[in-house]
C-alpha cells in the first residue's frame, strides 16, 4: 500500500498524522533505535515520544530490545481489533449525539410553527367541539365510525340537522357499528332516512371525522382500554391529506347500504333492518338480539325472504336484495 494510503487507513483507525509518519518510519527501518525512527520521520523530543506512546497504546509497536532503545512493529491484529472497536463506539456516540441534535432542532421548530396543526381535546371538551364541528360544515362531511362511542347528547340530531342543511355525509361504518345494540335503529337508518351515504366495512383503521377540507377530529379511543374521551384535532397539513386519502381508499372497497328511496311493496322494516345486517355481516345471534326475535324466528323470516326472491342460499338472496334496491 502507498505510504499516503496506509497514512489514511492509519487515521480512519484514529491514529494521528504525526504518529502515521512515525509508523511507516518504523516499518522501514525497525527494529532500530527510536531517535533513527524519529528522524527519519522528522519528528524528534516530546512529539516523538507521544507519537510512539500513541503507537504503543494500540498495539502497533514495542521495544524490541531489554534496554528499551530499540522498537520495531509488532504484529497489528489485536491491535486493530482494538482500534477497530474503539473506532465503531465512537462512530456510534457520534451518531447518537448527532441524531439526539436533530430531534431537539425538529422538536423546536415544530413547537414554533406547528403548534396549532394539532390539538389535544379531552373530556367534557369534545361535546362542545363535535356539535361545532357538524354545526361549520359547509358541502361535506366525511367520517369513519365504530365503537366504542363517547356519550354524547344530542349527537344524532346535530347529524341530521346538518343533512338538512344540504351537506353530504359520507359514513363508512364498521361491522360492529352494525351490531352495537340500538345503533343501526336508532343513529345509522334515521340518517340514512335523511339522504347520508352509508358503507361498511369489517372495520375502519381509525374513528375519523373530516370537515369539508378545513380539519379532521380523530379518536383516541382504544376500546381494550376502556379509553375514550380523548380526540385530536387535526389542522390542513400533511396528516390531514393523508386522513383524506385513507378515507377515499376505505369508500373505494366497503359495501354501500341503500338508503329507503326504492322500496318493495310490502316490506316491514324489521326485514330492512335484517337484510342490512346480514350484508355488514353480524352474526345470526346480533341479528335476533337487534330485531328482538329468537334464532327459529330469524330462520323462518331468512326463508320467507329467500323465497320471495327466489334465492336457494344467504349468498343468492343478498345479491337479488341488492338488484331490488332492498338493501
Amino acid at each position: 500500500m502507498a505510504n499516503a494510503g496506509l497514512g489514511e487507513a492509519l487515521r480512519l483507525l484514529g491514529i494521528d498524522h504525526t504518529a502515521g509518519r512515525v509508523y511507516l518510519a518504523l516499518l522501514e527501518l525497525a527494529p532500530a533505535p527510536l531517535s533513527a525512527i524519529g528522524a527519519a520521520a522528522g519528528v524528534g523530543g516530546t512529539e516523538l515520544a507521544a507519537a510512539y506512546g500513541e503507537l504503543v497504546d494500540a498495539g502497533l509497536a514495542s521495544a524490541a530490545a531489554e534496554d528499551g532503545d530499540v522498537v520495531a512493529p509488532v504484529p497489528p491484529t489485536a491491535g486493530l481489533e482494538i482500534l477497530a472497536r474503539h473506532r465503531a463506539a465512537e462512530l456510534e456516540e457520534s451518531r447518537i449525539a448527532v441524531g439526539g441534535a436533530f430531534e431537539s432542532f425538529r422538536r423546536r421548530r415544530l413547537a414554533a410553527y406547528n403548534d396549532n396543526l394539532v390539538e389535544v381535546v379531552t373530556g367534557e371538551a369534545i361535546g362542545p367541539r363535535m356539535r361545532h364541528a357538524w354545526a361549520s360544515a359547509r358541502e361535506q362531511i366525511r367520517q369513519f365510525d365504530s365503537p366504542p362511542y363517547f356519550p354524547l347528547a344530542g349527537a344524532t340530531d346535530d347529524a341530521l340537522a346538518t343533512l338538512a342543511r344540504g351537506v353530504t355525509q359520507r359514513v363508512v361504518y364498521s361491522r360492529e357499528s352494525l351490531e352495537h345494540p340500538g345503533h343501526l335503529r336508532n343513529v345509522i337508518e334515521p340518517c340514512m332516512e335523511a339522504g347520508e351515504q352509508a358503507r361498511v366495512l369489517p372495520s375502519v383503521p381509525v374513528k375519523l371525522v373530516i370537515i369539508d377540507e378545513a380539519y379532521a377530529l380523530v379518536s383516541l379511543s382504544i376500546k381494550e382500554a376502556d379509553v375514550h374521551n380523548t380526540m385530536l384535532v387535526v389542522q390542513p397539513c400533511g396528516l390531514l391529506s393523508a386522513l383524506v386519502a385513507l378515507f377515499e381508499q376505505a369508500w373505494l372497497t366497503a359495501l354501500p347500504i341503500h338508503g329507503p328511496t326504492v322500496r318493495p311493496a310490502g316490506l316491514p322494516a324489521a326485514d330492512r333492518r335484517l337484510l342490512r345486517l346480514l350484508a355488514g355481516g353480524a352474526t345470526d345471534d346480533v341479528i335476533a338480539r337487534e330485531l328482538g326475535i329468537s334464532r327459529r324466528t330469524l330462520f323462518r323470516r331468512l326463508q320467507i325472504l329467500m323465497a320471495r326472491l327466489g334465492a336457494a342460499n344467504r349468498f343468492q338472496m343478498a345479491l337479488q336484495a341488492q338488484r331490488s334496491g332492498w338493501l
